[in-house]
């Protein structure tokens, strides 16, 4: 049963990505349920997460199990044993869990996406550093970016400044509560020779109290995709993206242009969107149209492009 959705789903995506000249992509998703993992394909390097279900097979059986499955992945993905990179994961909604540092092995690989390069770590933390479900996103902000000022908040490994700062943009500003994840993501902007200091800002901050001290009509292009939920002990009040995001949003809006654009996105399933209390002159649900082939009809977050 496995074998024959792994063979019949990787051909489909992989004749796309071929196509579409794009080397990381997620080939599977919990799919069936007797086999809970998501793969995903980072160049030559597959990275699988298998995660917890509430009944358990006893560990030899289980060891005995996945041995199997990964002969099946190796087979039909042509991948090297050695090139597989397992994580146990427990399935989560939203990215909250994204700052968990696992373990400290600290194996980082170069791939490369939109001709550019990024650093991602597929042993260490439940995400990569790298949300795939992105990729059209990030070329809209990169075509978008030429002479603007950007702002990316809960930046996470910078990804989105990266497609900014090739796209020309003439300022970024980078900001996220964890030091780990801005290190990172001033690494991705090295990987692409991208280190003039006065155009490009990593600031160490909590979003939620920073956007008062940002200057008001000054950024051109924004990204906001926070967590679903964090209570970070670095933070004055916890996050509810649900509760918070109608205050996000209009503060992130004072410190635009007129005219300027906001991509907001999150992961909440049961998301709601207060629309009528956004001070912005429109609204777009772009969620579909930022959904890449290789998540159609298993991505579950939402994403807006706000213009004030």
């Amino acid at each position: 049963m496995f074998r024959n959705r792994l063979v019949k789903v990787f051909r489909h995506i992989s004749k796309i990505a071929k196509r579409q000249n794009i080397s990381c992509y997620r080939i599977y998703d919990y799919d069936l349920p007797e086999f809970p993992f998501c793969i995903e394909l980072y160049d030559d390097k597959l990275y699988m997460a298998e995660y917890k279900k509430r009944f358990e097979m006893a560990d030899k059986e289980h060891g005995e199990w996945l041995q199997a499955c990964l002969a099946i992945i190796t087979e039909t993905i042509n991948v090297a044993a050695d090139k597989i990179y397992l994580r146990k994961r427990q399935r989560k909604e939203g990215r909250e869990g994204q700052y968990e540092k696992l373990n400290d092995a600290q194996e980082f690989v170069i791939v490369h996406e939109g001709g550019l390069k990024f650093s991602v770590n597929l042993t260490d933390y439940l995400d990569t550093g790298l949300f795939l479900d992105h990729r059209i996103t990030r070329n809209m902000v990169r075509a978008e970016s030429k002479n603007k000022n950007v702002l990316n908040l809960f930046c996470y490994t910078g990804s989105f400044s990266v497609y900014a700062a090739d796209g020309g943009a003439a300022s970024i500003t980078s900001i996220d509560l964890s030091k780990t994840y801005l290190n990172w993501a001033e690494e991705n902007f090295l990987l692409n020779g991208f280190n003039d200091k006065a155009k490009y800002h990593f600031v160490h901050a909590d979003v939620k109290q920073y956007l008062d001290d940002l200057p008001e009509d000054f950024f051109d292009i924004v990204v906001m995709d926070p967590p679903t939920f964090s209570n970070s002990k670095r933070m004055i009040d916890f996050l509810d993206i649900q509760r918070d995001h109608v205050d996000l949003i209009n503060k992130t809006l004072r410190c635009m242009k007129k005219d300027a654009v906001l991509y907001f996105s999150n992961n909440l399933r049961s998301f709601q969107l207060d629309a009528e209390k956004i001070k912005a002159s429109s609204i777009k649900d772009i969620t579909k149209a930022t959904t890449p082939f290789d998540f159609q009809g298993r991505l579950f977050r939402w994403c807006y492009r706000v213009v004030k």
